[in-house]
């Protein structure tokens, strides 16, 4: 089966033919308006994991190591 000199195989002419399509479109647009939300969300969430696990850790050194001494 002969393909089109731009493309190198069969899978990326279906790509390329995949790209054209509106659900393709409509989703790189909403990919692009939503990352920078997608990755404040990311940042924000580490940042209240990252406190809430210092929080554990000193709670388990303090009460984890008076038992540790006995």
């Amino acid at each position: 089966m002969k393909h089109s000199p731009e493309f190198r195989s069969k899978r990326e002419e279906e790509r390329a033919a995949l790209k054209k399509t509106a659900g393709y479109k409509v989703w790189s647009v909403m990919f692009t308006i939503l990352y920078p939300f997608v990755a404040v969300f990311t940042f924000v969430f580490s940042a209240i994991v990252m406190f809430f696990s210092g929080i554990s850790r000193v709670v388990a050194y303090l009460f984890g190591g008076s038992h540790a001494e006995r």
